[in-house]
C-alpha cells in the first residue's frame, strides 16, 4: 500500500474534474495515490471517472454529508499513513507533495500541514481560502498570511517560510491519518465551513502541530461548491464560528467575549441590511437561533473534550482584534499585524 492518499470529495463536479484532475494525475509521485470520494453525485460524474481513470480509486458514499460527513464516511475505508484532503477545483504544480511529507515524515509532532494556496485565475495572488496558513483571533475571526478579510496579496515569497499556524485549509490539508482518527475527524454536524479550523483547534489541544509549508503551492479556483455569495454560506460560517469557539475556547474571560461575538455578529447583519443584502441578514439570525438551539449539545461536548485533550499550549491566535486592526486602524495585509 501506497504512503500518501490524496482524497477528493465530489459532489456533481464532472465539469471541475475535466478541468483539475489532470494536473493532479500528471504531479502525484509514485508513493502516492488518487482516490475519489464521491457524494452521491447524480451527474455523469461517476461514468467519466470510469471511463477516463479507470485506475483511480472511488469511494461511493451513500448520502451527500457535505465536507464533513463526505471525508468522515470515506477516511474510514483508507489505512494510508497520510491523507491529503484535496478540493476539486484545484490546480496541482510540479513537487507540490513532496516538500510537505517531507516536513512531516522530519517532524512527527506535526499533526497537520499545508502549502501556499494561490489564486486558480490569478496566480501572483493568493488565494481566499487558507492563503499562507491560517490564524484567529480571540473573537474567532480567522484571518491568514496573505489573506485579511477580503484583502488578498500578491505573493512575492514574502511567506515561504515553514512556520506554525492555527489552521490549516481544508481545500488542500495533509493531515495524519491516525491523528484524524483519534480525533474521531470532522464535526459533521458543521456540514461545511469551519469545520477544518475546529479539527486543527483538536489537533493543537491533543499535543500536536499544524504547519504552513512555504516551498509548496497549489492554485484554488474557489467557490467550486458553494458560492461566497450564497446565504446558506453566511448562515454555516456565523453558526459554525460560535459552536467552533463554544466548544475549544477555555481561556479566561471566554463567556464575555461570546457575547461580545454576538454584538459584532449583530453589526455583520445591520451592514448587510444596509447593503441591501437582507437574505444574509435573515442568514445570520438564522445562525444564531440555531446556535442557541444546539448550545447545551455543544457545553457537553465542551466538557468532554476538556477532559479528553490536554492543556497543550496553541499557537496562531491573535492576542488582539483582527476586526479592530482592519476596519478602524486600516491594516490591510499580515506583516502589519
Amino acid at each position: 500500500m501506497k504512503r500518501v492518499a490524496v482524497v477528493i470529495l465530489n459532489w456533481n463536479g464532472e465539469k471541475l474534474l475535466k478541468e483539475f484532475l489532470p494536473s493532479v494525475v500528471e504531479y502525484i509521485p509514485d508513493y502516492a495515490e488518487i482516490i475519489i470520494a464521491d457524494n452521491a453525485s447524480n451527474d455523469n460524474s461517476i461514468s467519466f471517472l470510469e471511463d477516463n481513470y479507470p485506475h483511480i480509486r472511488i469511494i461511493k458514499n451513500t448520502t451527500n454529508g457535505g465536507f464533513a460527513k463526505g471525508y468522515n464516511d470515506a477516511l474510514k475505508q483508507i489505512d494510508h499513513h497520510y491523507i491529503v484532503l484535496l478540493n476539486s477545483d484545484i490546480e496541482t504544480p510540479e513537487n507540490w507533495i513532496e516538500p510537505v511529507i517531507n516536513f512531516m515524515d522530519n517532524h512527527p509532532d506535526v499533526g497537520a500541514a499545508m502549502p501556499k494556496i494561490l489564486q486558480y485565475k490569478k496566480k501572483s495572488h493568493f488565494e481566499y481560502a487558507g492563503a499562507g496558513g491560517g490564524f484567529i483571533d480571540r473573537w474567532g475571526y480567522p484571518f491568514c498570511r496573505g489573506r485579511i478579510f477580503n484583502d488578498l496579496e500578491e505573493d512575492f515569497g514574502q511567506y515561504n517560510s515553514n512556520i506554525p499556524i492555527f489552521w490549516a485549509s481544508g481545500a488542500c490539508m495533509f493531515v495524519r491519518n491516525e491523528v484524524f482518527k483519534e480525533l474521531n475527524g470532522f464535526d459533521e454536524f458543521f456540514f461545511a465551513h469551519m469545520e477544518e479550523i475546529d479539527l486543527c483547534w483538536r489537533i493543537q489541544r491533543a499535543g500536536y502541530k499544524v504547519y504552513a509549508i512555504g516551498d509548496s503551492h497549489v492554485y484554488h479556483l474557489g467557490g467550486g461548491t458553494l458560492n461566497k455569495l450564497s446565504p446558506r454560506k453566511t448562515f454555516l460560517n456565523f453558526r459554525n464560528n460560535l459552536l467552533l469557539l463554544t466548544k475549544n475556547d477555555v481561556s479566561r474571560g471566554f463567556w464575555l467575549r461570546l457575547i461580545q461575538k454576538l454584538l459584532l455578529d449583530g453589526i455583520a447583519g445591520v451592514k448587510f441590511l444596509f447593503e441591501g443584502n437582507f437574505n444574509h441578514c435573515i442568514a445570520i439570525i438564522k445562525a444564531h437561533y440555531s446556535f442557541f438551539i444546539h448550545l447545551p449539545r455543544y457545553l457537553k461536548i465542551r466538557k468532554t473534550l476538556h477532559h479528553q485533550l490536554g492543556n497543550n499550549e496553541i499557537k496562531g491566535i491573535y492576542s488582539d482584534s483582527v476586526v479592530r486592526n482592519y476596519f478602524l486602524r486600516k491594516k490591510r495585509v499580515f506583516s502589519e499585524f
